[in-house]
């Protein structure tokens, strides 16, 4: 982790602000190739009563990214939808370290809960 870049702490936010993010727990089902983009993959995800197609920038930041198939993770679920390569992405994976410039890893709970459960 030597190459670990430290950041200052962003302006304070209110409560509020805080308050609108929708973050919830989804199983990552299927992680596919997004063929013409260099960095996205598609990722399925189970939040419970729903399921969403995610868009995350995956693609070169592990050997193999199919392995987080199966694990949960926190999404953010209530941003616009965009669309790249043809694909509709409904979230954001959120990931811990690429703003660190080291090898992000998943923000994860730290046991199995139902899908769907909310952050905060």
């Amino acid at each position: 982790m030597s190459d670990f870049v430290s950041k200052k702490v962003k302006k304070n936010i209110s409560f509020k602000d805080v308050a609108k993010l929708d973050i919830r727990v989804g199983e990552i089902l299927k992680v596919e190739d997004v063929e013409k983009s260099k960095d996205l993959m598609k990722l399925t995800v189970d939040f419970g009563d729903f399921e969403r197609i995610i868009l995350a920038s995956i693609k070169n930041e592990r050997e193999n990214p199919k392995e987080i198939e199966n694990k949960q993770a926190l999404f953010v679920v209530n941003m616009e939808s965009k669309e790249m390569f043809g694909i509709k992405s409904e979230g954001m994976l959120f990931d811990l370290g690429y703003e660190n410039k080291i090898t992000p890893v998943l923000a994860m709970p730290e046991k199995k809960v139902p899908n769907g459960t909310c952050a905060g």
